[in-house]
């Protein structure tokens, strides 16, 4: 059978962000020992290999890797590396909790920008279901007493910063590939990473007091076997995950695939259970039941055709 492009979009969407809840836990877990740019470096180069013959099986070649549109893939990566760099800093402070929730005004300000930019016409029932999900995302993590914290503003930050890009995914997808945008995005990864670590990696700068500034500002530490694997693996997740996401942009409207953004929400919970033995409770599990209602609504309404009605 056939899939739409809505449908591949959707799909490419939950895997990529199944796969980067791994990486988000990882960096987690890391965040107390070495800096941020540490990760990030190995990372990148980790992930160029495995880039490139990703580029090789979806393009057929690597020429799509030199596209004269190349400078603004690699603007584009620019904005990536600004918003995750903030979402990892904050999420070294805050509960996982309310990073997520914080970070969620990401498909509202996708499906705002998807209008305002792209003129994709979005129904007052995707409005309804958008705002579902949101609202679902509330009711299951209950941000609470941390949102004084200076560090609640960088989700909110990342949220808006992760949208343009994947603005920029769907107006650039016309003449590149998603390989070719990972591939790039990647490489500013790299250079921005490094450029972090020249000023930080000796160290000296790390003693602040704050988690977020110290996972920026730590000097390079050498890693365990585990950790080092780990960093590693990141390379690996982030080659398909990138890849992913930006296909997923690259293919769909925008305010279709915007609302799976929320299905983050799930991995917290199973990572959650898995390494802190937490769980939700009632109020978890309504929220959870409100985000896949929300979900399957905005499929059922994209086959139907009432996404636009």
């Amino acid at each position: 059978m056939k899939l739409s492009s809505s449908l591949l979009g959707i799909l490419s969407l939950v895997f990529g962000i199944a796969i980067f809840s791994v990486q988000d836990l990882i960096l987690k877990l890391i965040s107390g020992d070495y800096p941020l740019h540490q990760a990030m470096v190995l990372r990148s180069v980790t992930a160029i290999p495995f880039l490139l013959i990703l580029t090789r099986m979806m393009d057929g070649s690597l020429r799509s890797l030199v596209s004269p549109s190349w400078p603004a893939m690699l603007a584009r990566g620019l904005l990536n590396f600004a918003a995750y760099t903030a979402y990892y800093l904050a999420l070294a402070a805050l509960p996982m909790a309310t990073t997520v929730a914080l970070y969620f005004t990401a498909p509202l300000i996708i499906t705002i920008l998807s209008v305002v930019l792209l003129g994709e016409a979005v129904s007052w029932r995707r409005w309804a279901a958008i705002g579902a999900g949101f609202a679902g995302v509330v009711i299951m993590v209950r941000p609470g007493g941390n949102l004084f914290d200076w560090a609640a503003l960088l989700p909110v930050f990342c949220g808006g910063a992760y949208a343009m890009s994947m603005i920029l995914a769907r107006t650039m997808g016309t003449r590149d590939t998603a390989a070719a945008m990972a591939f790039w995005g990647n490489i500013a990864f790299l250079v921005c990473a490094a450029g972090l670590s020249v000023v930080y990696g000796p160290g000296g700068y790390g003693e602040t007091g704050h988690p977020s500034l110290q996972f920026l500002m730590r000097g390079w530490a050498m890693p365990t076997l585990w950790d080092g694997t780990l960093m590693c693996a990141c390379g690996l997740i982030a080659a398909i995950g990138l890849t992913a996401l930006t296909q997923a942009y690259r293919i769909s409207q925008s305010s279709v695939v915007a609302p799976f953004e929320f299905t983050f929400a799930f991995w917290g919970v199973l990572w959650g259970w898995m390494f802190w033995g937490d769980l939700p409770d009632l109020w978890g599990w309504i929220g959870i039941s409100v985000i896949v209602a929300a979900g399957i609504y905005v499929l059922r309404s994209e086959g139907t055709g009432e996404a636009t009605s």
